[in-house]
């Protein structure tokens, strides 16, 4: 099929007048949003066509990433076994299968001390004593287009095993119970769940969530395992729809947690695990603004719990959070552990029985320190480090709560995840693998390193950069691909991966630009970059293509923007800022209609929203605000870079109208002759395409389009 038997698809124009604070806005796309029109589903397919039509001189490239990918890849592995109770849990993957396998084996009774909890060393091909297969993803999966396997929770006593699943990609779930000591299939079954399940202590209990029709999760319910779902047991409701419900247990299981969010503001519920019918209690009464989350100790012989907040502290607020402790009969009665620091942003606190774990973050990388607890309170911190300029480091699977080592993770753009065992009592860091890399990857062969834009405020903008030191050559600017989120605090932390490896061996640089509005240089970074300081985000995406630019690194015929879900708002905002600085944007599932969505209370997810963007219904100035940067509202006569839109039908957060109606837009208005794209998985949710391979070639799909449009598609890895 060649591009010219398949023309541009147009999409029809029906006005649909939309009237908000005086302003009138005539919407000519809105109409897409029917996915039950047949017309609808024509269209996008047109569209299917058309982009498949233009990207099909790229079928061998996208084979060959591909190839590569899967060359690279150890098709059939083991994860490092964790240990609960008495059993070592792992999952295993093998060649030509989509999903991943959960299994268990059973510890050696006779290991004691730190033997007892050195994982055994699992092999390939090799028999492991005892093993059981607890889960088969890739039975679940059997005759479905998309599977996405949501809670998988074993009780504490190792006999039970709670799980749920996805066949269509709306994250609504059916969850189902396995006997593990027969592998009977229990008669249990709860459709329509949230994707978690906890257990209560003994294990006669299961406790889950249901979300409303936005896809808020807003209720608690108990399950008596062996009764009908019809008899469950509504335990909390949250009415208000700004706020998101979860429920959990404290890393000692001695009680259970639910927890009431918005963007903003918190609060926790408190049960004894041991009492699973018993009445949960408010630990401390939200106030609007004030976030907190808690975790039991026990300090010095007592139950207390340790309170993550941003209150007000000696009349300052704590910004970036503070740490305190309070007895757990008087969660109000406060004493501050760790003060606030605006270099410092503390992210979490785990406990353990012997000692603490801070996870914080500071100069825009991620730190973990261990904190001893000693008969008389707390001994010294101790953070770890590593001899890396860039790197990711958090905490693994820990499950059990005695425990003499610490599971840890640790990556970076050059670095494949390695996954350690900190013993605290020695300080000794016991490497336990290293994610494998088929085909004689050398680390020593790239580069990683910081660079810093300034903005037009004269913000200082990180960015982290990656390169093949011999695909690179010095003084010349290279292909580059820019990547930013910048949206909800997330921060976009240096890790490995195996499909870039495509890119950068054929000399192509990646960077992501560290913008305001996520969370990587502190609070204030997010709250300079949301509400009515939205375009502080899209400004320092464009003040770090101009200073990759403008430093040789690359050039504006060379560079790619890359960002999705709510990046993709970032890149379609950039596309219509700086069309200039761009040969191309990559834009997943994007958030490019944003006013029309938040405008919308039924939409999913729209009112819990308004604490990120402001509520464009109530507040005129923040309509205006938004209408004044929506990529789609803001698409001018102009020259755009080449656009590859990819989305999905049964995406429930950014449903994919919005990229519809853009690239309709776009095609409608823009000048030049640029290709614009729009590509929609018609059986998938958010997260794109199910099953590894099937991502692959997603990725290699990307891939090769973004390697075309920087004029490296025919350019075969060195």
């Amino acid at each position: 099929m060649s591009v010219e038997s398949v023309p541009p698809p147009v999409a029809k124009t029906v006005p649909t007048e939309r009237v908000q604070h005086g302003d009138v806005v005539i919407d000519e796309y809105e109409w897409l949003r029917d996915k039950d029109d047949p017309e609808v589903i024509a269209h996008l397919e047109a569209e299917n066509a058309y982009t498949e039509a233009n990207t099909a001189h790229l079928a061998e490239l996208r084979t060959a990433v591909f190839e590569e990918i899967k060359g690279r890849t150890q098709e059939t592995d083991l994860s490092v076994p964790t240990r609960l109770g008495q059993y070592w849990y792992y999952s295993r993957s093998f060649e030509g299968k989509q999903y991943g396998v959960h299994c268990r084996c059973p510890v050696d009774p006779a290991a004691a001390g730190l033997d007892a909890w050195t994982p055994p060393e699992l092999e390939v091909g090799a028999e492991i004593p005892g093993e059981q297969v607890l889960l088969d993803s890739n039975v679940l999966a059997e005759g479905h287009d998309f599977f996405a396997l949501g809670a998988f929770s074993v009780s504490n006593d190792g006999t039970l095993l709670a799980y749920s699943t996805d066949t269509v990609g709306d994250e609504r779930y059916l969850l189902r119970f396995l006997d593990l000591r027969t592998g009977e299939q229990l008669g249990d079954e709860i459709p329509g769940t949230a994707p978690g399940a906890t257990w209560s202590l003994d294990g006669t209990h299961i406790f889950y969530q249901t979300v409303d029709d936005s896809w808020r999760p807003d209720t608690v319910w108990r399950h008596r395992l062996g009764t009908a779902a019809a008899d469950d047991v509504k335990v909390f409701h949250e009415p208000d729809e700004r706020y998101w419900v979860s429920i959990g247990t404290t890393r000692s299981e001695k009680y259970l947690l639910i927890w009431v969010a918005s963007k903003i503001t918190s609060e926790g519920w408190m049960l004894e695990s041991a009492d699973p019918e018993g009445e949960f209690r408010v630990i401390l009464p939200r106030r609007e603004g004030v976030e907190y989350g808690v975790e039991h100790a026990v300090v010095a012989g007592e139950d207390r719990f340790l309170v993550l907040h941003n209150d007000v502290v000696d009349g300052v607020k704590a910004e970036n959070f503070v740490l305190a402790e309070a007895p757990v009969s008087d969660p109000s009665a406060l004493t501050l552990l760790i003060e606030h620091r605006d270099d410092v942003r503390l992210e979490d606190v785990d406990a353990f029985a012997g000692h603490l774990v801070l996870g914080y973050r500071r100069e825009a990388l991620s730190r973990l320190a261990v904190w001893p607890l000693t008969p008389d309170g707390y001994g010294e911190r101790r953070e770890l480090e590593f001899d890396l300029p860039l790197f990711a480091v958090g905490l693994g699977a820990n499950p059990e709560w005695e425990q003499p080592t610490l599971r840890i993770g640790l990556t970076s753009f050059t670095t494949p995840t390695q996954v350690f065992d900190y013993a605290p009592d020695t300080g000794e860091l016991l490497l336990r693998k290293e994610q494998p890399v088929l085909g004689g990857y050398d680390p020593a062969r790239y580069e990683q390193r910081r660079d810093w834009a300034v903005a037009d405020d004269g913000t200082r903008i990180p960015i982290s950069l990656v390169w093949r030191r011999d695909a690179v050559q010095p003084g010349t600017a290279a292909p580059l691909l820019l990547y930013g989120y910048g949206s909800y605090e997330a921060s976009i932390d240096p890790g490995f991966s195996v499909s870039r490896l495509s890119l950068l061996d054929r000399g192509m640089i990646f960077a992501v630009a560290h913008v305001r509005g996520g969370g990587e240089m502190g609070r204030l970074w997010y709250e300079n970059g949301k509400t009515l300081r939205k375009k502080n985000t899209f400004t320092d995406f464009v003040a770090a293509a101009r200073h990759l630019i403008d430093t040789g690194r690359t050039s504006a015929d060379r560079l790619v923007a890359d960002g999705g879900s709510a990046g993709g708002l970032l890149v379609g905002a950039v596309a219509n800022l700086a069309p200039e600085l761009f040969a191309g944007i990559l834009a997943n599932v994007p958030f490019v209609d944003p006013l029309t969505s938040i405008l919308d209370p039924s939409l999913p997810l729209t009112v819990i929203e308004w604490d990120e963007w402001g509520n464009p219904l109530a507040d005129p100035e923040v309509y205006a605000y938004m209408k004044s940067y929506s990529p789609y509202e803001n698409v001018e006569a102009k020259n755009y870079p080449a656009i590859l839109a990819i989305t999905s039908l049964n995406d429930t957060r950014v449903l994919y109208v919005e990229p519809a109606k853009w690239v309709a837009r776009l095609r409608a208005v823009a000048t030049g002759d640029a290709p614009l794209l729009l590509k929609t998985e018609m059986s998938a949710g958010h997260g794109g395409v199910s099953g590894r391979y099937e991502k692959w070639k997603e990725v290699a799909f990307e891939y090769a389009w973004v390697l075309d449009t920087v004029g490296l598609g025919k350019v075969a890895p060195s």
